[in-house]
C-alpha cells in the first residue's frame, strides 16, 4: 500500500489517497486516535470514486467521528481503471431488456455480476491485509454498501469482518443466492422499495437466504438514491452493537 496524498478535514479527519497494486482508494481515520480503532471497509457504487466521493465523504465523517477508520477502493471496472468490453456488453443487454420491459434472463445477470465478483472479493481481502497492517488500525472489521453480490460473498470467505451492512439495490446471481446461506454473521440490509434498478422480489428471496441467525430487513419507500437519513442512522447503530 502506498499513501499518494494527504490532508487534514476541518472536523479532526485524516484524509489519505492510496494504491494498492492498480487499485486506488481512500482512508478516513481519527486525526487524534491514540490507540488503533475498527475498520469499516465502504464499498463504492460502480460510480467511480470521483462521481460516489461526496456520498462516501459523509459516510466516513459520521464514522470517523464516532471512532472508526473507513476505507474504499475503486471497483474493477469502474472510475479511472481500465474497462472490461465483456461487462460493458453485459450492460448493455441489461439495459436493453430492462428498456424491452421484459424479465431479465439469468445469463445476462452471470455475465455482469459473476465476473465483479469474483475479481473484486481478492483486491477487498488483499486491501484488509494491508490496512490492519498499519499501527493505527485494529480490529473488529465491518463491510458496508456497495454491490450487494460483492458483500455477501466477502462475508462468506473473509472471517475478519464481523458485521455487515448491505443495500439491496442491483441484480443476484442464482450462485450468489445458494452462497447466502453460508453467510452466518449479523447482518443489516437496506432495501428501497421502489428502486428502479433493482428486482425487489429478488432482494426479498436473497434476504430470505441468508444463514444469519441475527438479520434486519430495512424496506424504505423510495427509488434507488432516496434511503432516508433515519436509515442510515440505524445503520450506523447497527455497527456500534457489533464493532465495539
Amino acid at each position: 500500500m502506498q499513501f499518494i496524498t494527504e490532508q487534514r478535514l476541518d472536523d479532526d479527519i485524516l484524509e489519505r489517497a492510496f494504491t494498492l497494486g492498480e487499485i486506488p482508494g481512500i482512508l478516513w481515520t481519527p486525526g487524534s486516535a491514540s490507540t488503533p480503532v475498527p475498520l469499516i471497509l465502504v464499498s463504492p457504487p460502480p460510480l467511480g470514486l470521483r462521481q460516489a466521493y461526496p456520498r462516501l465523504l459523509a459516510r466516513a465523517r459520521h464514522a470517523v467521528a464516532e471512532g472508526y477508520a473507513v476505507a474504499t477502493i475503486e471497483l474493477p471496472w469502474s472510475g479511472d481503471r481500465p474497462r472490461s468490453v465483456a461487462a460493458d456488453q453485459a450492460l448493455t443487454d441489461l439495459r436493453r431488456a430492462l428498456a424491452a420491459g421484459g424479465p431479465v434472463d439469468d445469463e445476462i445477470v452471470d455475465r455482469l455480476i459473476l465476473p465483479l465478483v469474483d475479481k473484486a472479493v481478492p483486491e477487498w481481502r488483499a486491501t484488509l491485509d494491508a490496512l490492519l497492517a498499519l499501527p493505527e488500525i485494529g480490529g473488529p472489521v465491518g463491510y458496508s454498501g456497495g454491490v450487494i453480490s460483492i458483500g455477501t460473498r466477502l462475508a462468506v470467505v473473509e472471517p475478519r469482518i464481523a458485521a455487515a451492512v448491505l443495500f439491496a439495490g442491483s441484480f443476484v446471481p442464482r450462485a450468489i443466492l445458494e452462497q447466502a446461506r453460508q453467510v452466518s454473521i449479523p447482518l443489516h440490509v437496506l432495501l428501497q422499495w421502489d428502486d428502479e434498478g433493482n428486482d425487489r422480489q429478488m432482494a426479498l428471496d436473497l434476504f430470505d437466504a441468508f444463514g444469519s441467525k441475527e438479520k434486519t430487513l430495512h424496506a424504505n419507500m423510495g427509488g434507488h438514491t432516496g434511503v432516508p437519513q433515519h436509515a442510515g442512522e440505524e445503520a450506523n447503530r447497527f455497527f456500534t452493537r457489533h464493532l465495539k
